[in-house]
């Protein structure tokens, strides 16, 4: 089997993993564009991942059995609706199931639609009505962008006249372009959040173990969101009762509109939750693995990826014995000094011995080798992710492996997992 992943970071490395141990015939890994991480274990080449036309010539000249998007925005823009016109086998949502993440309103209204539980909210279709639709929202809310954003587009407003400037910034200033033409504004749910993914495709659904990922730059969520600076798995949060709850409330809701809609969705769908007091709310849908979540989910896996993955593109997904490790996994995400603002790029990288073992494996996000060295190509470099009995073992291994990493400027959090650790302990 020959294997076209797309995309460039850690999540896309934490895929060709998978899928480079995997037991699977599987007799080439392609990346686009990739990087110096990946290309320790896969081809890469140079097409980025917004080149329809360029991956599509690929796939069909190279004859590639099996093509995984990583990114959101290829989905979007209908990639899976341009490759199976010419009979290549993809995995992932059609343009038409994608608007699930690539509109917010349109996800807010199938969750309507369907008694999917989220939060409260109005949609705003311009700059006049929002002024007159934010006298409704007199306490403390949050503002989206409506389109694609590369997870920016969303502020959590103290008062109206927060809600009322972020507003403006997105319609009248166009921060975020076409993005923001329409805006949400919804309630600011209060509660715990997680993430659960899961196989999906059509008619069968499987979970994979929840997780939890860290949005706060800094130590004790202090500073800027941002992409997420690291993540553990299984989460202690999402109990086996409140599993069935999400289950009942949310992945059945969710299956019957799918069908309801005749959406074609066979790939990933992440599940952003708020665990409230009234019970578990749809924060957002990703229609692809999230990042970091994918950096600790993945290592958990014993069932072979790549036989997962034809599975869901033959619409055989109930077929396949979906096994996990009982093990705890963590990351910690390394970060240019700037991230998640501007950041100085080719930074020389240190792997001192000790940075990897059986039981640590170094995801590369942001990296490229240059005249032979290996160096910085983002705001988030590395992902360290450590594998153990318990989520003490995994943080342990985590940090020892960071304490051999070094670049000029790096940054990373200190306590990542522990919450995840406090919870354990409860039993929980």
């Amino acid at each position: 089997m020959k294997i076209l992943v797309i995309g460039s970071g850690g999540r896309e490395h934490a895929i060709v993993h998978a899928l480079a141990t995997s037991k699977t015939s599987v007799e080439k890994i392609w990346c686009a564009p990739g990087n110096a991480g990946m290309a320790q274990e896969a081809e890469c080449v140079p097409i980025q991942s917004d080149n329809l036309p360029a991956l599509l010539q690929f796939a069909r000249q190279n004859r590639v059995d099996l093509t995984v998007v990583g990114p959101e925005a290829p989905l979007v823009e209908g990639i899976v609706d341009h490759f199976r016109r010419e009979g290549l086998v993809i995995v992932g949502p059609t343009r038409s199931a994608a608007r699930l993440e690539g509109s917010k309103s349109f996800a807010k209204e199938f969750m309507r639609k369907y008694g999917i539980p989220t939060a409260r909210y109005d949609v705003i279709p311009n700059l006049e009505k929002g002024a007159y639709q934010l006298t409704h929202w007199k306490d403390r809310s949050v503002v989206k962008a409506d389109g694609l954003a590369a997870g920016k587009g969303v502020k959590v407003c103290e008062s109206q006249a927060e809600a009322k400037a972020f507003l403006y910034e997105l319609m009248e200033k166009e921060i975020f372009g076409a993005a923001g033409s329409t805006v949400l504004i919804e309630e600011c749910l209060q509660g715990e959040e997680a993430t659960v993914m899961a196989f999906c495709d059509g008619q069968t659904l499987i979970p994979m173990p929840a997780s939890q990922d860290h949005k706060r730059l800094g130590d004790n969520d202090q500073g800027p969101n941002t992409g997420g600076m690291g993540a553990y798995a299984p989460a202690p949060l999402i109990t086996s009762a409140l599993l069935k709850q999400i289950k009942q409330s949310i992945f059945e809701p969710f299956m019957k509109g799918i069908q309801g809609e005749k959406f074609d969705f066979r790939g990933i769908i992440y599940f952003g939750l708020m665990i409230t007091s009234e019970g578990p709310k749809v924060l957002e849908f990703n229609v692809r693995f999230g990042d970091p979540e994918t950096q600790v989910v993945l290592p958990l896996l014993q069932t072979d990826l790549a036989k997962i993955l034809t599975a869901i593109a033959q619409q055989k997904l109930a077929d396949v014995a979906v096994r996990w490790s009982s093990q705890s996994t963590l990351c910690v995400v390394l970060a240019s000094g700037g991230y998640p603002g501007s950041y100085a790029k080719g930074k020389a990288i240190q792997l001192k011995p000790g940075f990897s073992s059986k039981d640590v494996t170094v995801y590369h996000a942001g990296t490229d080798t240059v005249k032979g060295r290996l160096v910085t190509a983002g705001g988030r470099v590395l992902g360290v992710t450590g594998i153990g009995d318990g989520f003490e073992a995994a943080r342990d291994k985590a940090y020892k492996a960071i304490s051999n990493i070094s670049f000029d400027g790096m940054i990373y959090r200190k306590d990542i997992g522990a919450k995840a650790m406090t919870l354990a302990g409860r039993g929980r």
